[in-house]
């Protein structure tokens, strides 16, 4: 499926779901954004604008060239963004599971083209702020910047998240509560060190990507300002998932002392059974 993002002459960005059948595409693109793109999106969109799209297995490779690479004409970003869903066990503790989708971002003649395979609410506050207000968007390099200054908020909310859960899990630990069973326990704080593992490695992706970015020659230099800001918050965050870690950590060395003290007992308990039990 085809979003197509266009200027309307009295600076409003109109947004059209574009059939390859039936329409030409129209003048004055911001953004084509591709969900879902069949081979042949993909390839009436590369020749449209002589466009190489990476592959399959081009957007999944680990190399800092396959993530970022620019040319005299166009620049592209295989990015990793977070999917995030929320289940419940069989207890309804609510568990947040993250899963990493890569998105691809293009720019030619200043217009973004993105490629993904699932849904972002990322992308849907963007969609949002285009239409809200068009003139904070002048090209695609606006929208790249905007997209990675609101991932780099959702992913601190995510280590807010994670912050208070490993709050709750000290409290429930140091307090002894018996709510949780020590393998509950232990299991929550495997969840959590995974999940800040996930969104610590998505930041890392998004600041190679920035950091690329802003040594560009076709960034202007508002957007390096913004991208050099969002830039700090996200070390600062990066920083904040390090101690976050820590904590943990810290938390499961408790939990396994408790764990071992409560076994000393039983053990004395044993032993003193099996001594009374022993015949004169």
């Amino acid at each position: 499926m085809l979003y197509v993002y266009i200027k309307t002459q009295n600076a409003l960005v109109q947004r059209i779901n574009f059939n390859l059948d039936s329409q030409e595409l129209p003048q004055n693109i911001l953004w084509i954004d591709l969900l879902h793109p069949s081979a042949a999106e993909i390839a009436f969109i590369s020749s449209e604008f002589n466009l190489e799209f990476p592959t399959k297995e081009e957007r999944e490779e680990i190399e800092l060239s396959a993530k970022y690479w620019e040319d005299n004409a166009t620049i592209t970003i295989n990015a990793h963004f977070l999917v995030r869903d929320l289940k419940s066990d069989e207890e309804d503790r609510n568990l947040i599971k993250l899963r990493t989708e890569i998105v691809t971002f293009a720019t030619a003649k200043n217009i973004l083209f993105t490629i993904r395979y699932n849904e972002f609410s990322t992308f849907e506050e963007i969609q949002a702020r285009i239409l809200a207000s068009p003139k904070n968007f002048e090209d695609g390099f606006d929208i790249i910047d905007k997209m990675f200054e609101v991932r780099v908020e959702k992913d601190a909310d995510l280590l807010e998240w994670i912050d208070k859960e490993a709050r709750r899990l000290r409290t429930s630990v140091l307090e002894k509560k018996d709510e949780y069973s020590y393998d509950e326990m232990l299991k929550d704080i495997s969840s959590l060190q995974e999940l800040n593992m996930r969104v610590r490695d998505s930041l890392f992706d998004k600041r190679r990507a920035m950091t690329s970015l802003l040594k560009s020659d076709k960034i202007d230099k508002d957007i390096k300002q913004n991208l050099t800001i969002v830039l700090k918050d996200l070390n600062s965050l990066v920083e904040f998932s390090v101690s976050q870690l820590n904590i943990l950590d810290n938390i499961q060395t408790i939990l396994a002392s408790q764990i071992n003290i409560e076994q000393n007992k039983i053990i004395k308990i044993f032993t003193v059974a099996t001594v009374a039990m022993m015949p004169p």
